[in-house]
Order: structure tokens, then C-alpha cells, then sequence
């Protein structure tokens, strides 16, 4: 009999916890179970309220995954879900949502290794309250040039009147996120946002691209703006990544970002982490911005470089 895990008020139960999920790693399907259990504090309010995508990989990373936004509606009626309309067609998706551990573990027992989350919650789905630039670096780029471009991004964000917040994604990149007032639309915020990676990507052509074709990109760390669409997603804070190493995307502070690397965080160290250090994103809507006044910042700054030309 699959045993039974009591949290948040349900049963949960958990099924082949010594199935092996990471191969090169070891890493069964319980030690990924006691991830998500002990990270839940941090992780949940990152999560609550928001339209999810799930990566998932029941038999593990030895066999091909896939992403998950529907529910079909095969999880239990407890867990929360909202109901998306197409915007170019009829029909809708219905995603799953998780407000509370017991929903985590749940979709955690399903095999789902990877978060990802809207940057828009189900209260106003059309209005989001995150923009999010992803740092992509092609291979062979160094991670002290990785800082120093989410150094001037964060730079550029704070003299725009956005306040800027770092995430190691446990890939290649970081990002760098800002949280918004809900006060735009995703037509108006992903515009925003790829005028700013624009413009970093204008003050060092060589090093930096907006190129959406990766043929065009070269050797260039690419400015990814594309989060940013609606129903578009980026990883969780607290995620598992699928990949060797097991590694975990992890909100960092700007004085940390001298001594990090974008995959430095593995399921033990981030437990650490957790142990004696706050969510550095705790408390980010307090300092949510309006992307109207950002953009009339933006438009300024424009016209004054025009006009210096």
C-alpha cells in the first residue's frame, strides 16, 4: 500500500518513492518530494494565485518529459484551478494552481520536476504584475560577463523607477525580474520590457542581442523578453530544474551575485540556504511600479539621446 503524507489537511498519497529521477545523480522521486516539502514555505507565495505550466517526468529523466497545461481534469477538486480562454480561438485551458504544500506535494508526486509560473495571477489575468528579462548566454560565455550584464539591467531598471530582483535559474542565465502595480496590459508590458533589453543590447552591440533567431545571434548573450507574452511562463523561484545535477532556481541578493553561478544551487544546498537565510523576494509586491511612468521615463531618456545626436 502506497503510503499516506498528512499536509495542509489532505492525505496525500505517495507513490514509487525510490524510482530513480535523476540517473547521473542519484536523486529518487523522495528525495525530490522532501525538496518541495522543505522549500514550500519559500516557494508557495511565488506560486499562489498564478496559472502553472508543469514539466513532468514520471519515469524520470532517463525517458523524454513533456509540459503540462491542462488539467484534463484528472487532479482532485481540492486543488485549485482557473480556467483560461483561448485568445485567438474558441475553447480554453484549464490550469492547475497551488496555493498550499499539500498541492505541491501532489503535483510534486505526479513527477512534475520543473515550475513554471504566469507572470500574471488568476485575480487579473490579464494584467500582469511581473516583466522579466532572462539572461541566455550562448556556450563559451564567461560568468563574470553574465554579471556584469544583470548588473547594468538591474541599473537600468532602478533608474526607470523599477525595482530590480536577481534569480539564478539553475540553467545558463539569471534573470532579472521587477514587480508591477497590475496597471498594463501583456500587450504594453512585453513591449516595455523589450524596449529595455533594446536598449541595453544598443549600448553594447557586440556583447549583447535581441536577435530572436539564434542564427543571428552569434556569440552574443541573448536579451530573452518573450516571458513576457500572455500565457507565457518563466521557472519558479525554488523550482528543481531537469537536468544533471538537480540544481534549483534560486532568488538571490545583489551582493550575493559576485560569488554565484546560474546552476550553483542543488536541492542540499538550497535547504541550507533556507536554514539561515530569508526568500530575498519576500515583500517584492511592496515595491511594485507603474509601467506607465516607466515607459514616460523610458521615452525621455529616448528623446534626450535624440536629441544628443
Amino acid at each position: 500500500m502506497a503510503p499516506l503524507i498528512h499536509v495542509a489537511g489532505h492525505d496525500i498519497k505517495v507513490t514509487t518513492l525510490d524510482k530513480v529521477l535523476f540517473p547521473d545523480d542519484g536523486i529518487t522521486k523522495g528525495d525530490m518530494l522532501v525538496h518541495y516539502l522543505a522549500v514550500a514555505e519559500a516557494m508557495l507565495p511565488h506560486l499562489a494565485g498564478r496559472p502553472l505550466t508543469l514539466r513532468r517526468f514520471p519515469h524520470g529523466l532517463a525517458t523524454e518529459g513533456f509540459f503540462q497545461k491542462d488539467t484534463g481534469g484528472r487532479f482532485p477538486d481540492w486543488i485549485d484551478t482557473v480556467e483560461v480562454a483561448h485568445r485567438h480561438s474558441e475553447g480554453s485551458i484549464r490550469y492547475v494552481m497551488c496555493d498550499d504544500a499539500a498541492s505541491l506535494l501532489y503535483l510534486a508526486n505526479q513527477g512534475t520536476i520543473e515550475f513554471h509560473i504566469w507572470t500574471a495571477t488568476a485575480a487579473d489575468l490579464d494584467h500582469p504584475d511581473r516583466l522579466v528579462m532572462d539572461l541566455d548566454p550562448p556556450p563559451g560565455v564567461t560568468v563574470a560577463e553574465l554579471r556584469s550584464v544583470a548588473r547594468r539591467a538591474r541599473d537600468l531598471y532602478t533608474g526607470l523607477g523599477l525595482t530590480a530582483y536577481l534569480q539564478a535559474t539553475g540553467g545558463r542565465g539569471y534573470h532579472v525580474v521587477a514587480p508591477l502595480d497590475r496597471g498594463a496590459d501583456f500587450t504594453f508590458v512585453r513591449d516595455l520590457a523589450g524596449r529595455l533589453a533594446s536598449r541595453l543590447a544598443a549600448d553594447d552591440p557586440d556583447r549583447l542581442t535581441t536577435a530572436q533567431r539564434k542564427n543571428r545571434r552569434g556569440d552574443r548573450i541573448f536579451l530573452d523578453v518573450n516571458r513576457n507574452g500572455h500565457a507565457q511562463t518563466f521557472i519558479a523561484p525554488y523550482s528543481m530544474r531537469a537536468r544533471p545535477g538537480a540544481t534549483v532556481a534560486t532568488p538571490l541578493d545583489w551582493g550575493e551575485l559576485g560569488r554565484s553561478t546560474p546552476n550553483g544551487f542543488t536541492t542540499a544546498s538550497i535547504r541550507r540556504r533556507l536554514a539561515r537565510k530569508a526568500d530575498p523576494w519576500a515583500g517584492m509586491d511592496d515595491h511594485a511600479a507603474s509601467p506607465a511612468a516607466v515607459r514616460a521615463r523610458l521615452d525621455a531618456l529616448d528623446a534626450d539621446r535624440q536629441a544628443s545626436t
